[in-house]
């Protein structure tokens, strides 16, 4: 089977500068070619990349991008122009994977290909324009359901299938784990409840002055993050805890960002983007490294992270959200004999997720497609 995967126009692939989204398809092309299908995966050219190579039996094509700007106007338009250029390159295959916005609106099922969209976002609208897709396929059940709403005469074209777990890389350094460190990892975006963090971070001392905390990830608007206007009222809320948070800035290498999971005992996640998350990454990788999972009331983690002994969750719409954080990860920190079987309990969730078993639910979705 021929198959195409089309990123989008900021981030390149290899994921060198993050992006989840990037970081499961690197992986499930991988998985696709050594099972003998032929793949071809298109992205941005920058960070030195060749226009074209082959990793791991899969075809890279490169076409220019653009950084991601803060105007969501001149995002739209460099990503309509990044679409017409591989728009160019893409020659017809059996199934055209993508999870940008215009290329269901630009490509042609004629001439490309069924037209298979990944839907990583709550969707905003934008559905109804996608009657040309072959299957809008997303990662969980809330995001599903919202795409029948939003588009009903669609419904029947509608899938989930679930975000795989990353092959896991072996930590840069030998490091072990710190019983009272929280950690977390993604962009430093208001949607991901950093802010909360912080707050939660400031009680919770006060019962447990032990703890401490490591944010992991990029403030700058080109990489996601909410900007320098962000990061100064992050930098004001963290002035309490003084040396007991840390801010990374953000942890493209993958050994260097295994180092931190393997480091941490707890990952916290306070996301408040209820119509903005569809099923993260990088809790699952948390869950991977034995890492307990501390998650806002979303459920978008319904899917993937579950209910057990490594799944915690706070409401984070209560008045009293930021002490409903903080009791948890207090908890979930100073209840020693818990949390170990809780982290093999964390292992064995995350596996339930591999990159084999993933990528033969799509090799089967693809196989129901029109030619």
């Amino acid at each position: 089977m021929k198959i195409a995967i089309v990123q989008g126009a900021f981030l390149p692939v290899p994921p060198l500068r993050g992006g989840a989204v990037e970081k499961v398809w690197f992986a499930l092309g991988q998985e696709f070619a050594r099972r003998g299908h032929e793949v071809t995966h298109y992205s941005r050219l920058c960070d030195g990349l060749p226009e074209t190579e082959i990793i791991g039996g899969v075809r890279h094509v490169r076409v220019p991008g653009a950084d991601t700007p803060s105007s969501l106007v001149r995002l739209k338009w460099r990503d309509l122009l990044y679409t017409r250029r591989v728009a160019k390159k893409l020659t017809r295959v059996a199934v055209v994977v993508t999870n940008t916005f215009w290329a269901p609106l630009v490509f042609s099922p004629r001439r490309h290909g069924p037209i298979w969209v990944h839907v990583q976002r709550y969707p905003k609208g934008q559905m109804l324009f996608y009657r040309r897709a072959a299957r809008l396929q997303t990662v969980s059940r809330v995001i599903a359901d919202a795409i029948t709403r939003q588009a009903p005469s669609l419904a029947a074209r509608v899938s989930v299938i679930p975000n795989p777990l990353p092959p896991l890389v072996a930590p840069a350094t030998s490091v072990g784990r710190d019983p009272n460190l929280v950690l977390f990892v993604g962009r430093l975006h208001p949607e991901k409840g950093i802010e909360l963090l912080l707050q939660a971070a400031v009680l919770a001392r006060q019962t447990a002055p032990a703890l401490r905390f490591c944010i992991v990830g990029p403030s700058e608007t080109r990489f996601g993050g909410g900007g320098a206007g962000f990061r100064r009222r992050l930098d004001a809320l963290a002035v309490p805890l003084g040396t007991a948070v840390e801010f990374t800035g953000p942890v493209f290498d993958e050994a260097r960002l295994a180092a931190h999971y393997a480091h941490a005992s707890v990952f916290a996640y306070p996301s408040l983007a209820a119509r903005g998350e569809a099923s993260p990454v990088a809790p699952l990788e948390a869950l991977a490294r034995g890492c307990p999972v501390v998650t806002s009331d979303l459920a978008c983690f319904d899917d993937t992270i579950g209910t057990g002994p490594f799944a915690h969750r706070f409401d984070h719409t209560a008045p009293d959200a930021a002490a409903r954080l903080a009791a948890v990860l207090v908890r979930v920190t100073t209840d020693r004999q818990a949390w170990a079987s809780a982290s093999v309990a964390a292992e064995a969730r995350a596996h339930e997720f591999s990159i084999r078993r993933i990528a033969r639910e799509y090799l089967a979705g693809f196989a129901t497609l029109p030619s």
